[in-house]
């Protein structure tokens, strides 16, 4: 059963639950744009794996393809990690609010019940 998502930011939360998808991100972070073949070098893989991988990935738009003859070259876009980090900013700030309050909320229990 095929997984069904519903926005791009499924798409890119899929691509990044993969170790190997992150570390083929961090290479082209660190490396700048590299080939299919200079992204394979690092994996103990078969090619066709990390051909699958980076498909999810440009699906998923964390990279872009540019192919010059029989040589497919791979780089990093940032539009859409960018997306996913203001995502994780916004749930972070709401998160760090409402544990805030949780915390002064069971402060003042504490305090009320030391006080008896």
């Amino acid at each position: 059963m095929a997984i069904q998502y519903k926005t791009p930011l499924d798409h890119t939360f899929h691509a990044l639950g993969d170790e190997t998808r992150r570390e083929i991100l961090s290479i082209l972070a660190t490396d700048g744009p590299c080939s299919a073949n200079e992204l394979h070098a690092p994996f103990d893989v078969a090619q066709p794996t990390i051909s699958k991988h980076l498909k999810v990935l440009e699906q998923a738009g964390l990279i872009r393809r540019e192919i010059d003859g029989r040589v497919h070259r791979f780089e990093m876009t940032t539009e859409t990690m960018r997306e996913a980090q203001n995502w994780m900013t916004r749930q972070e700030a709401f998160w760090e609010g409402t544990l805030n309050r949780l915390e002064t909320f069971l402060d003042g229990v504490e305090n009320s019940q030391d006080t008896k």
